[in-house]
């Protein structure tokens, strides 16, 4: 930082000037004529939307195959930036990543991205890779969300991004940047991987053991002393729920804990992202359910994923409650089997989003060994999913840190002072 300073006050002591886009560089479109695209087969290689939208730097070694019908478009070569010219989301507009190997090829941007390149005459002055970190800043990003237009779907026009101005510093102020942020880009990069592998292990380690502890005999054998038996054999009750009418806003008004599918997914249920009225539980198929149930998602997404409720509440039609007798089977050790059984769950669904009904569940087969043992079998997995859970959770935030500090330094590097050349 203490180097970058002294470039600074030596190239740049008067501040810094900015420059319209339009001025330093030329925009070119994707491809046009284009079909095959993503077949094995194809008379061109080319750079799609995600290899833009997912890496700051494209890589050269990994492109998708197309065919067009005239090869005698826009090819492209290091220093150009490519960017996303449309998305669902305002954000995600003008999204750029920077060629930075040389391309042996010919190789051809997609339709859905255009591209800019410098001006011959800026070459020598301009690093692709310092512009390419300018897209990313904050001060930058402003000016991107000016500029967008639509409703549904949105998009900027490259005429109006070559409008935008940025800064141009000294080449050797601009290629110390680079470094500094490549460094921390890495840096972040290596951490996040590190973190992904340690949750990969500790989730490997946690279904390794799930799996011996649950490797029972099959059916009517075994060393263990097991009874195997249906779902509905070890419950005091299994009820599914119900929607309230969801033209009565009043149903939807009140306190009492509703259920849905997408929130059911291998944890303990201690609040609900819904809550409906009195009214809306007595004028609905909807049931209160007492609490440590096993609750089993029917439905959707999250068909044959399972949860256990640490509140009474009430569920949605889709999901599948299994009120466990305690003189049977212990809660926690048919939460353990069923997350085992997910697979295998579910391959009885029917359709594309592999739906199961209560009868499925029902017949469903355990294995039921003493209380005692299940109490044991439980406590160990349970150990291990929490561990498993406090890393999941606990990744996303200290990723999320990790990036909010490099964009906080990031934004700090790539401000400077006007010069009144640009004012």
């Amino acid at each position: 930082m203490s180097k970058l300073k002294e470039l600074l006050r030596e190239f740049c002591p008067d501040g810094v000037e900015y420059k319209p886009l339009r001025d330093v560089v030329e925009s070119f479109s994707g491809m046009s004529g284009v079909s095959n695209k993503w077949k094995e087969s194809g008379n061109c290689k080319f750079i799609d939307y995600l290899n833009v939208y997912n890496n700051l730097t494209v890589d050269v070694s990994k492109l998708q195959n197309a065919t067009v019908k005239n090869l005698n478009q826009n090819t492209l070569q290091i220093g150009d930036i490519l960017l996303t010219c449309a998305s669902e989301i305002p954000q995600e507009c003008a999204i750029s990543a920077v060629i930075r190997n040389n391309i042996d090829d010919d190789v051809f941007l997609d339709d859905h991205l255009f591209g800019i390149r410098l001006k011959p005459e800026f070459s020598a002055t301009i690093c692709p890779a310092f512009v390419n970190y300018y897209f990313c800043s904050s001060q930058f990003r402003t000016q991107v969300c000016k500029i967008v237009r639509g409703v549904t779907r949105f998009y900027i026009i490259p005429k109006s991004f070559l409008n935008l101005e940025i800064p141009v510093p000294s080449l050797e102020v601009q290629e110390e940047i680079v470094r500094i942020l490549d460094y921390f880009t890495n840096l972040a990069a290596e951490l996040q991987a590190e973190l992904q592998a340690e949750l990969q292990a500790r989730k490997e380690q946690y279904e390794y053991y799930r799996n011996k502890l649950l490797n029972f005999d099959k059916i009517g054998g075994g060393t263990q002393s097991v009874t195997w038996m249906k779902m509905s054999e070890i419950c005091l009750n299994i009820t599914s729920g119900g929607t309230p009418n969801t033209s009565q806003k009043e149903y939807y008004m009140g306190n009492i804990p509703w259920l849905r599918t997408q929130e059911v997914a291998w944890h303990d249920i201690l609040d609900t992202e819904m809550k409906i009225s009195e009214e809306g539980l007595k004028n609905s198929s909807a049931k209160m359910i007492p609490i440590n149930c096993v609750i089993v998602a029917m439905y959707g997404a999250t068909a044959a994923k399972v949860a256990i409720n640490k509140i009474p509440l009430c569920t949605n039609q889709a999901c599948c409650n299994l009120e466990i007798n305690p003189q049977k089977a212990y809660y926690r050790f048919v939460y353990q089997w069923l997350c085992k059984e997910y697979e295998n769950l579910k391959a009885k669904g029917e359709g594309s989003q592999h739906n199961i009904n209560s009868k499925k569940i029902k017949n469903y087969l355990i294995p039921v060994p003493s209380l005692a043992e299940q109490e044991r079998i439980a406590a160990i997995l349970d150990r291990f999913e929490r561990l498993t859970t406090d890393l999941q959770t606990g990744l996303p935030a200290e990723i999320a840190a990790v990036q909010e500090q490099y964009e906080y330094y990031r934004n700090k590097l790539l401000s400077f002072p006007r010069s009144k050349i640009s004012a």
